[in-house]
């Protein structure tokens, strides 16, 4: 009897130890902020260090950088309450609604415009002029809940009756750069990957004109948004928006490539949701 009684005492102290740290997790002292897992996590997260210290000095509290594995480990550990702030991809975010209760609350600016553009391709010695002309050959994506360098691309070559597995080979290999260089160095005849990203590789020369060439390009899509668990203090989540509104020192943005930050809310991401019926993707089983 006494066993059970104190078993019974250790479990009450448990749940209110539980119930207490839930409480106090809904205005953490310490936020949890993951970013994009582009490159490797000592890079991404050098590279943020002054959005760090921004934010610890608006918000007045510790601010942790996170960037996990991939883009499902990141959704994962959102889910499960792991992280207060996230920066997905418009489909990994639609994806991670689907599976956790967050808000998308700001999304970047540049030259005025919250959008983006996805573009298809090709290696130059490939004959590939045109995405009718992948029939057959080689494509590389890169993460699979990646939007522009997969679900955009992968939708602009249904667009021309080209589906994946029966006219032409899907391979998956992580990453923009990653789709990039494979092409470039013929191991795929075609890729798609984000726009901004190809024209950045190729200012930087890890690109050869005389060697990969853009065949396409999509419209407009929404830009990737931040998101917040839906569950925080109404009062943290007022200061953490306004903190990326407020958001104009170029070291902080210079990542982002950014001008800015913009309000945007889950409607902006109806599009993204109407490309994965297209393509028959069940968000929450991806």
């Amino acid at each position: 009897m006494r066993i059970r009684n104190v078993v019974l005492s250790l479990l009450g102290v448990l749940a209110l130890n539980t119930a207490a740290f839930a409480a106090e997790d809904n205005n953490p002292q310490t936020l949890r902020v993951a970013l994009l897992p582009d490159e490797s996590p000592s890079v991404v997260i050098k590279n943020n260090e002054n959005l760090k210290n921004y934010l610890q000095e608006k918000l007045g509290r510790k601010v942790e950088l996170v960037v996990t594995t991939d883009y499902s480990s990141m959704i994962e550990a959102m889910r499960h309450n792991r992280l207060d702030l996230a920066y997905f991809g418009p489909l990994s975010y639609v994806m991670a609604k689907s599976k956790c209760d967050i808000e998308p609350f700001a999304a970047m600016q540049k030259k005025g415009k919250a959008t983006y553009r996805s573009v298809v391709i090709a290696h130059a010695g490939s004959g590939i002029e045109k995405i009718a002309d992948i029939r057959g050959h080689d494509m590389a994506f890169g993460d699979i809940a990646s939007t522009s360098s997969h679900l955009i691309p992968k939708s602009l070559l249904l667009n021309d009756g080209l589906s994946a597995g029966k006219d032409y080979r899907e391979h998956f290999v992580g990453s923009h750069d990653a789709v990039a260089l494979n092409v470039q160095n013929g191991n795929a005849q075609a890729g798609g990957m984000s726009e901004p990203i190809f024209h950045t590789m190729m200012e930087k020369g890890l690109l050869k004109a005389d060697n990969i060439r853009v065949i396409a390009t999509s419209k407009d899509f929404p830009e990737y948004p931040w998101t917040m668990r839906a569950g925080l203090n109404p009062e943290l989540k007022k200061a953490v928006r306004q903190a990326f509104l407020d958001m104009k020192d170029p070291a902080v943005l210079k990542p982002f490539k950014a001008d800015g930050f913009v309000s945007i809310d889950d409607k902006a991401y109806d599009p993204v949701r109407d490309l994965a019926k297209i393509l028959n993707l069940n968000l929450e089983k991806m």
